[in-house]
């Protein structure tokens, strides 16, 4: 059973109706009771790290759930601001992420690169594979994904990317440590590329 963290934050819905449509099964996770059986975790999440980590804390999941990933071992998703909140902190706040892999959340600098973009990178964009991993099985080289951040994951081990963007300057946006990976796009909104992504997580 997929278990989808509805802690108030994210668009859960878009993902279970994916997962519905795919024939995988899944549900919405909003108590402990509800984890039971769960084979894997997707941890959604979108506006600000120090709200999305308050309200996971609040909701009295995260004991749980960071058992479930970092014990047990069941395979993990974080998307968007639920990527950011797996590393240990944000520039966007102050509250402690969850340290589910050894990275830090920066802020895109703008001032320090030749082409200076606007905030929040946002729209679609090239999503370029850089190391294999059965997630991205079926995938091309180089595949578009839709974005919407101002944030990122900057992985302390390059051999934890998988697949990076490039906004003014390439940074990181499909990650993976053992049972954990992170997408920093969102696939809900990403058409036929955000649908084989969801399906090959269903499938790991």
């Amino acid at each position: 059973m997929i278990s989808i963290i509805d802690y108030g934050v994210g668009n859960v819905k878009a993902f279970l109706n994916i997962y519905n449509k795919l024939g995988h099964k899944a549900h919405l996770v909003r108590t402990v009771e509800d984890l039971l059986g769960s084979s894997k975790v997707i941890l959604p999440g979108v506006g600000h790290f120090d709200y999305a980590m308050e309200k996971f804390q609040e909701s009295g999941l995260a004991e749980t759930v960071n058992d479930l990933v970092l014990n047990q071992k069941i395979p993990a998703l974080g998307i968007c601001v639920g990527m950011q909140m797996m590393a240990r902190k944000s520039e966007e706040g102050s509250a402690m992420g969850l340290g589910w892999m050894e990275s830090d959340v920066v802020k895109f600098n703008i001032e320090k690169i030749d082409f200076r973009p606007h905030l929040p990178h946002m729209g679609w964009n090239d999503v370029s594979i850089v190391k294999n991993d059965n997630i991205l099985d079926g995938f091309p080289p180089i595949s578009k994904f839709y974005f919407l951040h101002s944030y990122y994951m900057a992985c302390d081990n390059d051999s934890d990317v998988i697949a990076t963007s490039k906004y003014g300057a390439p940074f990181s946006c499909i990650v993976n440590h053992e049972n954990i990976y992170g997408i920093q796009c969102h696939p809900e909104k990403s058409h036929g590329f955000g649908i084989q992504f969801l399906d090959n997580f269903a499938k790991l």
